[in-house]
């Protein structure tokens, strides 16, 4: 390709995802999923020449800490790593993870933000433990459980292996927990069954994971993105739920939003949410909804499944044979372009203060 070609395609990026004159942030995802790389590079891009950006961010990235576990490292267990890092730490620490299986349950404190765990996109990490909420509790029984801000993940595989649950009382088994703020999670892949990700409170962004599970495998409070995300429905329960969102008044500014995301499975068993709290808040957007979906798609209250009260829940332009908005309740919204573009871009979770591209590598 001839350079005078490249320069007329990087402008036209410029121009179509970040125009001249439009507040950072407020860029909507493009509908084509194919743009969708281009719109996330023009939109978060390194922190070098970004305007806007937390203080404290700026400050943790300017002198890195590295820090290797496993294969040569300093450390053979995660928690350990972890643990070398100062309380109240402000540098951000990346922990390069060596592939393989560590047999651990990993918390990230409160007073330790700044973290990234690293892993080998060709030799993935797997952080693998077996707690339930009998044991600890449904949220304390995350095989990684992180209560600090300013957290992110790469290329690291999560997975609470638990037994399948058999309809007994708190037998959830969560892989992973996030309560702290301002967390990103780039090619993550969380496994279990029921409740296998809480995410539970604050404002993240996720891109290019995998999460699978039975019931309400994606849960909790949080406020939060997730783009081009698998969400995969495992056959074999008589009834399964992707989300439970936890929204429990009118003022709370949170929801779940799933955009150009695939919902897999089959055996037409789940529905795409709940209605957990009296003000749940999901919507999918651009998203392919396959056959593990129900024709009515979503649930209600539990007193009166078929009354979706104050629960907001929403489609817009979504694909697949489970799309199919005939069978919906009433109170599931058919979304307009002005009513959806609030959740597809990075302002909702006000990404433009404190969302970083992956980093590509890190120390090994």
């Amino acid at each position: 390709m001839e350079i005078v070609t490249v320069l007329n395609v990087v402008i036209l990026c410029v121009l179509v995802f970040c125009p001249s004159g439009v507040i950072p942030g407020t860029v909507p995802i493009p509908a084509q999923k194919s743009q969708v790389e281009s719109w996330f590079k023009a939109n978060v891009k390194p922190l070098p020449g970004r305007e806007g950006v937390d203080p404290a961010l700026v400050k943790a990235e300017a002198a890195p800490v590295y820090l290797k576990v496993g294969n040569g490292g300093q450390f053979k267990t995660i928690q350990a790593a972890i643990n070398s890092i100062p309380a109240r730490n402000t540098k951000r620490h990346i922990i390069f993870i060596s592939g393989g299986f560590y047999h651990e349950r990993v918390k990230i404190d409160y007073n330790k933000p700044f973290v990234t765990l690293f892993g080998d996109p060709k030799n993935r990490p797997t952080l693998v433990a077996a707690a339930t909420a009998a044991q600890l509790g449904t949220i304390y029984s995350a095989t990684l459980y992180v209560l600090s801000d300013y957290f992110s993940a790469v290329n690291i595989d999560v997975r609470n292996s638990a037994p399948r649950p058999t309809g007994k009382k708190d037998q959830q088994a969560v892989a992973m927990t996030i309560t702290g703020d301002k967390a990103s999670f780039y090619s993550c892949r969380f496994y279990g069954f029921q409740d296998t990700l809480c995410d539970h409170n604050n404002r993240h962004f996720y891109k290019d994971c995998y999460v699978e599970g039975t019931v309400d495998f994606v849960f909790g409070d949080a406020k939060s993105i997730f783009l081009n995300t698998q969400l995969r429905v495992i056959p074999g329960d008589q009834m399964a739920m992707v989300s439970a969102h936890g929204r429990n008044t009118a003022k709370e500014d949170t929801g779940f939003s799933f955009v150009h995301c695939q919902v897999t499975g089959s055996s037409k068993i789940a529905v795409l949410g709940r209605g957990w709290f009296p003000y749940s808040k999901t919507i999918y957007a651009y998203t392919y909804i396959g056959n593990a979906i129900k024709p009515e798609g979503w649930m209600g209250m539990r007193a009166n499944p078929k009354d979706g009260g104050t629960c907001y829940f929403g489609e817009y332009n979504n694909t697949g044979p489970g799309a199919k908005m005939d069978g919906r309740p009433k109170f599931v919204k058919r979304l307009t372009g002005a009513e959806v573009k609030p959740y597809i871009t990075l302002d909702y979770i006000q990404a433009s203060k404190w969302l970083l591209p992956p980093i590509i590598k890190a120390v090994q």
